[in-house]
């Protein structure tokens, strides 16, 4: 539902609650003398309701995670991760060129699952990676072929055309993209050096002013037609020599936690409803000591502390690149929740999904800091699903 028919539906209620107070109203007589006046009997306000009280330990660790399915159908494997694991979020991964109508249908073998003993109730985040240029999953009927990022920024209506692709996005049931990119590439000379952002043209500019404008525009629009976007890929990856995806010990040697590549978030996630996926590089100026994914000094102390994000955080996909295979799944989740990420993203390979949900889990019962740990992150996803 788009965020304009939320609001009318919300004043249509009070405005309907209002007349029904006025209908069942007492009839008045003459007016009463100021001695004859009753006393108000003040009201205590309501008492906050936990958004995640209704939810069972099993189900708040399942919100923590993103499960991926092929988008040329419902993987088995996906659709055991709600019923039996009660996974919060799917993401569609791969490429389609069936159009709207066959994707809508594969959303709905997902949604329908949502029901008190899979999520709570708790609807499904339905996302994917709807950038444009080299990295557009959906296509076919009912989506136009986006350009890159880079031509994106050339558009004077990317607000309004972002709003058409999200409307896109929003009529075959998909709530979130993860997009639009924030990594700061520096030159059209180094974008060549840079394999994961660069050379595929994925960056909206060249500097800090140029990014948080374009992207900002792009995700605005996504917002107005009722789309989550996700900036990516925190603290920046438009300076790495390598791709996480297919490269092991890639390492960025030049961000600073005061430098563009992070500040500009600040300009980015203060309109509204957003997600901030993080990087899995290493940042040597930072914390040389693991992948920001797992680095408290970057999820907690740096971007929810100084750049001042108090949304939902959640990790590139750690389920199969090369990046993260020196750590077994249960560690990847584990650590990524203790460094303060939400959700967990398992897209590439929903298999280990089974010992990532298993361990946190454990975990969770076993240390009531982590257990903790857990509530708040899955606190943060349902406010956010409410919200957006």
């Amino acid at each position: 539902m788009r965020a304009g028919g939320r609001t009318a539906a919300a004043l249509a209620l009070v405005v309907a609650l209002g007349a029904a107070a006025v209908a069942c109203a007492p009839e008045r007589g003459p007016a009463s003398s100021p001695t004859e006046a009753p006393s108000a009997t003040p009201t205590a306000p309501p008492t906050p309701v936990d958004p995640i009280a209704a939810l069972t330990l099993e189900q708040r660790v399942g919100q923590l995670f993103m499960v991926g399915t092929s988008v040329r159908g419902a993987d088995p494997v996906t659709i055991s991760a709600i019923v039996d694991r009660h996974a919060g979020s799917i993401f569609l991964h791969g490429r389609s060129q069936a159009g709207a109508a066959a994707t809508a249908a594969l959303v709905r073998s997902f949604t329908s699952l949502v029901g008190p003993a899979t999520t709570a109730g708790v609807p499904l985040w339905v996302a994917t990676d709807q950038e444009g240029g080299e990295v557009q999953v959906l296509q076919g009927p009912g989506f136009d072929r986006m350009p890159s990022a880079l031509s994106q920024s050339a558009l004077p209506d990317l607000e309004k055309q972002g709003e058409t692709w999200g409307s896109q996005l929003s009529q075959v049931g998909v709530n979130m993209d993860l997009a639009p990119v924030a990594d700061i590439v520096t030159s059209p000379g180094a974008a060549r050096a840079n394999p994961p952002i660069g050379a595929l043209n994925r960056e909206y500019g060249f500097d800090q002013a140029s990014v948080a404008a374009h992207a900002g525009a792009f995700a605005e629009g996504m917002r107005s037609a009722g789309v989550v976007p996700t900036f990516k890929h925190f603290p920046g990856l438009g300076r790495v020599g390598g791709n996480t995806d297919f490269d092991a010990g890639i390492v960025d040697d030049t961000v600073t936690a005061d430098a563009p590549d992070v500040d500009v978030y600040r300009q980015l996630t203060s309109h509204g409803v957003s997600a901030v996926m993080l990087s899995t590089a290493v940042y040597q100026r930072i914390d040389p000591s693991v992948p920001a994914v797992f680095s408290k000094a970057i999820v907690t102390d740096l971007l929810r502390g100084k750049v001042g994000f108090d949304g939902v955080v959640m990790t590139d996909d750690v389920s199969a690149t090369a990046q993260m295979k020196a750590w077994s799944p249960a560690d990847r989740a584990i650590q990524s929740i203790q460094a303060g990420v939400d959700v967990v993203l398992v897209s590439a390979d929903p298999r280990v999904y089974a010992p990532m949900y298993d361990a946190v889990l454990a975990k969770a019962k076993a240390d009531p800091v982590f257990a903790k740990q857990v509530d708040d992150a899955a606190r943060r996803v349902v406010e956010a699903k409410a919200r957006s």
